[in-house]
């Protein structure tokens, strides 16, 4: 199999593995907060959202830069 479909074929499960968690998040998480902290209110679930979005950039950008790093150098 070619380096580069299994790239595709890994940034895939990282995304479907990233849809299961963001479904948990909306569906229990989210919910929770609001009612632990009412006084955010309407903001938790942008908050909550922006947190899990920026952990999901960094786990699938760090995935690519260790798959894609010059196996030469070391």
């Amino acid at each position: 199999m070619s380096s580069r479909i299994k790239i595709f074929g890994i940034v895939a499960l990282i995304g479907f593995i990233a849809g299961v968690i963001a479904q948990l998040v909306a569906t229990y998480f989210i919910p929770w907060i609001v009612k632990v902290l009412p006084s955010l209110g309407d903001l938790t679930s942008f908050i909550v959202a922006g947190v899990a979005g920026a952990i999901i950039t960094v786990v699938i950008i760090g995935a690519w830069a260790y798959m894609t790093r010059n196996k030469d150098r070391y």
